[in-house]
């Protein structure tokens, strides 16, 4: 079967763990140079990146900065753009996490979320996608989840920023198709990851009692989905919002 990523260039956020490295895995595998991105780049990344690109026969470049710091976003992007590579695909994979009762949540709290979550992946979008007009060609991939489609409680400013994000996706697809760019966003519902390992085994057991499959997702499975969307077989999408939940929706 014809690899249709061989060669493509990407830039992913967050491939420090869960998803996010998950991804970065899948698309080396596929041929897919890299630019990696995280808050921090340790020996063990640069050895994983280091074998991955050997074996598979891609570059991949770390690149650190910190989303909570528009400075730090835009001076690292620019140093991406700078190198004057087609970028081909954007994957918006980075969030951060916090949830509880909005009478116990300070609103400095939510700000910092919304931050991260939502405002840092509009910057990145900005930014990338001058380079994708000036190619007509782009693929973007932003990471909603359930919780953003979904009313829980406690999870006022997660669920609010992935809403926020969602609602973005859907309307920066009909901004940038006459560009030739697509985006899209994915919706995982439980994924084994550190963020999802935060749940008490309470909370855990009630997210998977209401999972038709009766089990969250290893990254893998979702990294799958985004891999699609990434690819020309996903070439009339734009605007979706692949719900990536094992039917654990009830919206």
């Amino acid at each position: 079967m014809e690899n249709k990523l061989k060669d493509k260039n990407a830039i992913i956020t967050g491939t420090s763990r869960g998803i996010g490295r998950a991804t970065l895995k899948l698309f080396a595998e596929n041929g897919v140079n890299i630019w990696a991105c995280c808050r921090t780049i340790y020996t063990e990344d640069e050895e994983l990146f280091s074998n991955l690109a050997e074996e598979f026969g891609v570059w991949i470049k770390p690149v650190c900065f910190d989303l909570r710091d528009e400075d730090s976003i835009n001076t690292s992007v620019k140093s991406i753009i700078k190198e004057k590579r087609p970028i081909d695909i954007l994957v918006n994979n980075a969030a951060v996490s916090y949830g509880t009762a909005l009478s116990m949540m300070p609103v400095a709290k939510i700000k910092e979320l919304f931050n991260v979550n939502y405002f840092a992946q509009l910057q990145i979008i900005q930014l990338v996608s001058k380079v994708m007009m000036r190619q007509k060609k782009g693929v973007i991939i932003n990471m909603g989840s359930v919780s953003g489609m979904e009313v829980y409680p406690g999870n006022l400013a997660y669920g609010s920023s992935k809403a926020a994000l969602i609602y973005a996706t859907k309307l920066l697809a009909k901004e940038y198709a006459p560009y030739g760019i697509r985006i899209n966003a994915v919706a995982p519902g439980t994924v084994h990851t550190d963020m999802d390992s935060a749940r008490t085994k309470e909370q855990m057991k009630e997210v998977i009692d209401r999972t038709a499959l009766k089990r969250g997702a290893d990254p893998e499975e979702v990294a799958k989905v985004i891999r699609f969307l990434a690819s020309d077989d996903a070439s009339y999408m734009t605007g979706s919002v692949v719900v990536v939940d094992g039917g654990r929706t009830d919206f």
